[in-house]
């Protein structure tokens, strides 16, 4: 089984630069991103433009960029996005670091809102599936944290196993707001319906529209183009807080499996321990262990 450590502060999907981009203008020496570079959002980044004599508001660029334009000559000043890391390809400012009014800009986020990205590196925890770098909800939905602070929400693939056949039903649009720990959604299967808790608290920006249409699509990649939602969270660093990552993650899914072994009964049990694959419709091989059981045992709900 593969290690996967922690790090404190939020750690975002393959976002792999750490500079503080007060560090990239050179106002500091040593400063490290925790916020996975939504500026706007961050308290060093305010408390530094305070510190600096101005106002930091989303509607005035924040004082980094003052720095940014003495560093940077006019003609060839690169956009923030390729000096943290976000886009590969050279790439010029013609903003005037203005970046709340930028199309280019806003335009790398309607991107990353339609679409997902890289494929995850996957951890098999007793034959079901768990994705690195996200984090994940007692109640079996996951979180991924991505570039500029917002969060993607989809199953993991243990409860896509337990509910094979259920079809997912948003019941939330875009501009609503999910609380954390309370329903957000429903899955339905054979007219039986369980509600899902919200793993975060924030605004939704997007709802995979693919995956209404598409339950395999669900079901047969649920860390990656079977997501769910992207949310712009409330308050990062707490709504991240008592989610699973890395090794603590592995735990979980350990318990939850043996937890699901102890329902099925001593002779299931030892059918497990000769390292047979979990089904892909547990429920509905075995409808005799009830479907509300499996949802207040691992939905919470």
């Amino acid at each position: 089984m593969k290690n996967m450590n922690t790090k404190k502060g939020i750690r975002g999907f393959q976002v792999v630069e750490e500079e503080c981009i007060w560090m990239k203008a050179g106002v500091v020496s040593l400063h490290t991103c925790n916020k996975l570079y939504d500026c706007f959002d961050c308290k060093f980044d305010k408390a530094m433009t305070r510190a600096m004599g101005a106002r930091a508001t989303q509607e005035t660029a924040s004082n980094w960029a003052a720095f940014f334009k003495k560093k940077y000559d006019g003609a060839s000043r690169p956009c923030r996005h390729v000096v943290t890391g976000r886009i590969q390809q050279p790439k010029i400012c013609t903003h005037n670091y203005e970046c709340h009014d930028c199309s280019f800009d806003q335009m790398l986020d309607d991107i990353e809102i339609s679409r997902a990205q890289s494929r995850p590196e996957l951890v098999s925890v007793a034959g079901f599936d768990l994705a690195r770098d996200y984090y994940y909800h007692e109640g079996h939905t996951w979180v991924r944290m991505e570039h500029g602070g917002m969060a993607r929400i989809g199953f993991d693939a243990f409860v896509m196993k337990l509910f094979g056949q259920s079809t997912f039903n948003p019941e939330m649009n875009i501009g609503s707001h999910m609380e954390k720990g309370e329903s957000g959604w429903t899955i339905t299967q054979d007219h039986q319906v369980a509600k899902v808790l919200s793993p975060i608290s924030g605004t939704i920006l997007s709802v995979n529209q693919r995956v209404k249409k598409d339950a395999l699509l669900l079901h047969d990649d649920p860390y990656q183009d079977g997501w769910l939602f992207i949310v712009e969270p409330d308050a990062p660093l707490k709504n991240l807080r008592k989610l699973k990552f890395g090794d603590a993650s592995i735990r979980w899914m350990e318990k939850e499996n043996s937890k699901l072994i102890k329902l099925m009964g001593p002779e299931y049990e030892n059918l497990a321990a000769t390292g047979g694959e979990p089904v892909n419709d547990f429920y509905g091989l075995n409808p005799e262990i009830g479907w509300d059981k499996l949802v207040r045992t691992f939905l919470k709900t």
